[in-house]
């Protein structure tokens, strides 16, 4: 849903910014890798919320990977926060208040 909403976002990715097709990015190998690694920081974070210096250290390792090596804008980040919110809120739109 990210790529759908914010095609821009694509720039970073070499391996599947020509697609177009929701359905053919759906089924990149390359973006579900990437998708995977996404998550698994996720969960590390929300496994170690209560231990903040794990948590620091995680998204001080994603966050640098981005802004240095792959000059990811902020405001993507933004972005893709409120696409999981999102996301989040149809899933468990009874538990869920944004």
């Amino acid at each position: 849903r990210f790529f759908v909403n914010f095609p821009s976002a694509k720039q970073y990715f070499s391996q599947f910014k020509h697609m177009e097709d929701p359905l053919e990015m759906e089924r990149s190998l390359q973006l579900r890798k990437h998708a995977r690694r996404v998550m698994g920081a996720i969960n590390t974070v929300v496994e170690n919320l209560n231990d903040s210096e794990k948590v620091s250290s995680v998204l001080a390792l994603v966050g640098k990977a981005h802004a240095v090596k792959h000059k990811v804008e902020p405001i993507y980040f933004k972005k893709l926060t409120g696409v999981m919110l999102e996301v989040i809120a149809e899933e468990y739109a009874d538990d869920f208040t944004p």
